[in-house]
């Protein structure tokens, strides 16, 4: 018997009976619905987020921010309601615990009540986080926690972005205004170093004019000591002077009282002589002198009387001249006392001005050496100034002039630095798209494994008959992998039409994908050939395995090592990775060396299912004799 008439008379078989052809249609269909419908149930996920009930909670009371009374949490609110992330609901606090419970929301998210507090927190002296409280249900959906997690991450970014733009903004305008204030630092630095210059050139002129002043002083001290000790000899010889004086204003006064007393006498004696003489002339005449001789006696008592007369005005005069003298004396006196007391004042008043001299001699020192010190001071306080100048004039260099435009716009940056710039070598569609290299490549092991329900794994018949095994095999292998390439036409048909998955080269695509259900067949040929129904099982262990080890939904460097190890030698990987390329656009130098392992894989379940076949063509066993317990 030949290898078609084998494979001819296995399909007779198959569709035989109409529930034969309904069976055979039915696993013909598993693959393809398998596939088609759980990849369209995953087309796109993430672009039904729109969809997914989710609670929103808004607590906050709000609070001053940059000097604005501001809610944030009603702010972001209004924000999430109008965006079609997720289906939000703006409820209150029992109104989401009620719905996460029952189911009527996946998850719910909560700004509490001091949201905008602990965000205008940042700028005080005890700064905190603000909270976003996220309450997910994993009774309800497991992936709905952590799509809440990156949900809450999304509007704690946002929040964050506009906090940052805002204080950004504040601190760019706070940037500004120092900058203003800086530039006219400098200029008043500026002025002042021009100013310190010229109180350094008069500091100089005043320390060298404080130690001419100092030099001057110091004499005038010198001399005023020695005018004090003048002034000190004249007070004395003043008062000696002074009390000389008055002694002899003394007694002149003594003398010029008995020079009026003498005066007077001799001015009487002189006022007497007319009366005098005329008594003597009657005495004489009544002594009976004639006129004659009395006449002679008065002649020559008349020179007397003269003589008395010219010494009275002698008297008269020297006592007018004693008076003179007296007056005389007694202003000596008094111009001596008040020379004295003069002298004294003097005297006083030189004192004083020797001990002002030497003060000021001091305080000239003093003088010279602090105006010395503030020549050096501001020589010190000039390069200071230079330096400030210098250095506020570098500081006005380093904060840039922008305008309002250009400061919002570095807010913008700040709030947001990085922008992520995604390029990929290769690009799925969707996610469905991604995940149809696994799905695909595992619903074609799943329909082979059907197909062995009611597919004969070899013909007893020819096995009986001592047919040639390797074509007996042959027969075997080729009959599944002929239906399991109609699987695979029509599984590809659902992805590429129904679904319209993009496919970057389809008919390599295609042919990988009825290699690789021809080589599952060859695979779970030979364990059925091998083991029967055992066998059939351990196909279904083999999908199990591969099912985690191909890598098709996290990389497979995410594996515990024994499994990691699996995924480089069982099939289903290779599917994987060479489906890739082909659908996505990628190196298809890499599909080679994965064809080329699943060729072996091909080659060598046909070989073993062939060595068994020879085997079973020679040999009986017990499980030719007896049915397995499963089947």
């Amino acid at each position: 018997m030949k290898i078609p008439q084998m494979i001819a008379a296995e399909l007779r078989r198959l569709t035989s009976t109409r529930m034969s052809v309904l069976a055979l249609v039915a696993l013909l269909a598993v693959p393809i619905l398998y596939g088609g419908l759980y990849l369209w149930a995953n087309q796109d996920p993430y672009g039904n987020l729109s969809q997914v009930p989710v609670a929103l909670v808004v607590e906050d009371s709000g609070a001053q921010i940059n000097g604005e009374q501001r809610n944030l949490g009603d702010e972001a609110a209004d924000q999430l309601l109008d965006s079609d992330t997720f289906e939000w609901h703006r409820v209150d606090a029992d109104q989401a615990a009620s719905g996460l419970e029952r189911g009527d929301f996946d998850f719910t998210v909560t700004l509490p009540a001091d949201f905008s507090d602990a965000v205008a927190s940042l700028s005080s002296d005890s700064p905190r986080q603000a909270a976003i409280e996220l309450r997910t249900n994993d009774a309800n959906n497991y992936l709905a926690s952590t799509i809440g997690s990156q949900a809450v991450a999304r509007i704690q970014a946002s929040v964050a972005q506009k906090v940052v733009d805002e204080a950004g903004l504040t601190l760019l305008d706070a940037l500004h205004t120092i900058r203003v204030s800086l530039v006219d630092a400098t200029t008043g630095a500026t002025q002042l170093v021009d100013g310190l210059g010229s109180a350094k050139s008069g500091s100089a002129q005043l320390a060298t004019g404080s130690a001419q002043l100092a030099d001057g002083t110091a004499q005038l001290s010198d001399g005023a000591a020695r005018l004090r000790d003048g002034a000190v000899e004249l007070r004395d010889g003043a008062a000696r002077v002074a009390d000389g004086a008055q002694q002899v204003a003394g007694g002149v006064d003594r003398i010029d009282a008995a020079a009026r007393q003498v005066g007077t006498i001799a001015g009487d004696a002189a006022a007497q002589l007319p009366q005098a003489r005329a008594d003597i002339a009657k005495a004489l005449a009544d002594a009976g002198l004639d006129q004659a001789r009395i006449d002679e006696i008065l002649s020559r008592l008349d020179p007397v009387g003269d003589r008395l007369q010219a010494a009275n005005t002698r008297v008269q005069d020297t006592v007018q001249q004693i008076n003179t003298l007296d007056d005389g004396a007694r202003q000596v006196a008094d111009g001596s006392a008040s020379v004295a007391s003069g002298a004294s004042t003097a005297a006083d008043g030189a004192s004083a001005l020797a001990e002002g001299a030497s003060s000021a001699a001091s305080g000239a020192a003093q003088l010279r050496d602090g105006a010395s010190q503030l020549d050096s001071g501001i020589g010190q306080l000039s390069d200071g100034a230079t330096k400030l100048r210098d250095g506020l004039a570098s500081g006005v260099e380093q904060i840039p002039d922008s305008d309002d435009q250009t400061r919002q716009a570095q807010a913008d940056t700040i709030s947001d630095p990085v922008s992520v710039g995604s390029t990929s070598v290769t690009k799925a569609q969707n996610y469905g798209a991604g995940l149809a290299p696994f799905f695909a490549a595992l619903a074609g092991w799943i329909g082979i494994y059907a197909l062995f329900l009611i597919v004969k794994p070899v013909s007893k018949r020819a096995v009986t008959a001592l047919r040639s095994p390797f074509r007996v095999t042959l027969a075997g292998w080729l009959t599944p992998a002929g239906l399991g390439a109609v699987q695979m036409v029509g599984l590809f048909t659902v992805l590429a039409v129904a679904l319209q998955f993009s496919f970057a080269n389809p008919w390599a695509a295609l042919g990988i994908l009825i290699f690789a259900s021809a080589t599952y067949a060859a695979i779970v040929l030979a364990l059925n050939v091998w083991l029967g129904s055992v066998g059939q099982f351990l196909g279904l262990v083999l999908m199990v395995l591969q099912l985690v080890t191909a890598g098709g939904t996290f990389p497979w460097q995410t594996l515990p090592a024994p499994l990691a190890a699996l995924h480089h030698v069982l099939p289903m990987g290779y599917v994987v990775d060479a489906m890739r390329q082909v659908m996505y656009g990628g190196d298809i130098g890499r599909v080679g060396p994965d064809l080329l392992v699943l060729g072996a894989w091909l080659v060598g379940g046909v070989l073993l299912a062939a060595i068994g076949v020879t085997r079973m063509t020679h040999h009986r066993t017990l499980r030719d004799l007896q049915p397995s317990l499963i089947g």
